[in-house]
């Protein structure tokens, strides 16, 4: 079988998921890089032989089937942008979509009339124990849905480009609860009406981390179209590495998840050893290290249905379109606004056009 082939543009940590997940599926091969730090030693590790420091030059000179954006938010319109005029098809983007509304709206408007496939890249729709846990809600499992709590914290990123609002677009809400803005919707499967949030200020006002000029800790409410309640929390303030829960409560029952720390291994070292879980400080002591981060938290499946959407001209599944996307920076924005003024935000009345996005 012809592998399809791929085209990773960023070499940071999400570019490092991206080649992982593409090492596992068959059907692809990593073809070209292109990155501005530390080209050749992750090109060196996965083998990849066409090798660029700008993007542009690759789109024009490789035949590439698809493209993984992988780059700091700040730039993912721009990269995406220009694969779509340089006539590739098929782009995946990482989250969150854009730093912007207007940004995310010009990419799916412009990938839209290319006829490309753009695919927004959001790992929780497919990590293994939430799919159960959507399966098991769709069979009647818990009765009808009531209320949700998702949440993704941990202690900060190193990154200036998480670091910083120009680069970022905002601070941990979206860098971190972009993913259960993401998953409420698609777990539901229904649209979020209204939003309430609250936020740390940045800098100075931060909780912690008073070099950050984004919120280093936000939360929201949300209601759905059928009154079900929903609660939204991310935070830089969280140690011991990264720690995304979500509880699910239901008319006949509920179901609590721990995407992070519910590894079935338990170890206790006085010396430490290499790698527990993401954003762990040490791994001193009783720690509960991960078995594979790459399958459990999603990566994996979620190249694969992108794979196969290319490979058999397919659309991509709920969640996880361009429109998706921007249905998600709608919501995230909305919660921003709420925080600011400090009032109940309305979705329809904050952006009209979200009633065509979530459709």
């Amino acid at each position: 079988m012809e592998k399809l082939k791929i085209g990773i543009v960023g070499s940071g940590f999400a570019a490092m998921l991206h080649a992982e997940s593409y090492k596992r599926c068959p059907s692809a091969v990593i073809h070209s890089i292109v990155a501005v730090d530390n080209l050749d030693e992750f090109a060196d590790a996965y083998q990849i032989p066409n090798r660029y420091n700008d993007y542009r030059e690759m789109f024009e000179k490789e035949d590439i089937d698809l493209i993984s954006v992988c780059v700091p938010n700040f730039l993912h319109k721009e990269v995406v942008i220009a694969a779509a005029e340089a006539g590739k098809k098929a782009i995946i983007c990482e989250k969150p979509l854009a730093t912007s509304i207007e940004d995310g709206l010009e990419m799916v408007r412009i990938c839209r009339g290319k006829q490309v496939k753009l695919m927004y890249a959001e790992d929780w729709i497919f990590a293994p124990a939430l799919v159960r846990a959507k399966q098991i809600c769709q069979e009647g499992g818990i009765g009808d849905i009531l209320y949700v709590k998702a949440k993704e914290t941990h202690n900060g990123s190193h990154s200036i480009y998480a670091q910083k609002k120009e680069y970022c677009g905002g601070g941990a809400l979206i860098h971190l609860g972009i993913h259960p803005i993401a998953f409420l919707p698609w777990l539901l499967e229904q649209n979020v009406t209204q939003v309430m949030g609250m936020k740390t200020a940045g800098a100075e006002k931060n909780l912690l981390h008073k070099d950050y000029t984004g919120e280093d800790w936000a939360a929201a409410l949300v209601l759905f179209d059928s009154s079900a309640r929903g609660f939204v929390e991310s935070n830089y303030i969280t140690c011991g590495g990264m720690d995304d829960k979500i509880e699910i409560y239901g008319t006949e029952g509920n179901i609590h998840i721990d995407l992070t720390k519910g590894s079935p291994l338990s170890v206790y070292s006085r010396t430490g050893y290499g790698y527990a879980i993401e954003k762990a400080d040490f791994t001193h002591g009783w720690t509960k290290p991960a078995v594979d981060e790459f399958m459990s938290l999603g990566y994996v499946s979620e190249i694969a249905h992108f794979l196969d959407c290319v490979l058999n001209n397919k659309a991509p599944q709920r969640g996880t379109s361009g429109e998706d996307g921007l249905n998600a920076l709608v919501i995230l924005f909305a919660i921003y606004e709420s925080a600011e003024k400090e009032s109940l935000i309305k979705i329809h009345d904050f952006f009209p056009e979200s009633k065509g996005i979530q459709q």
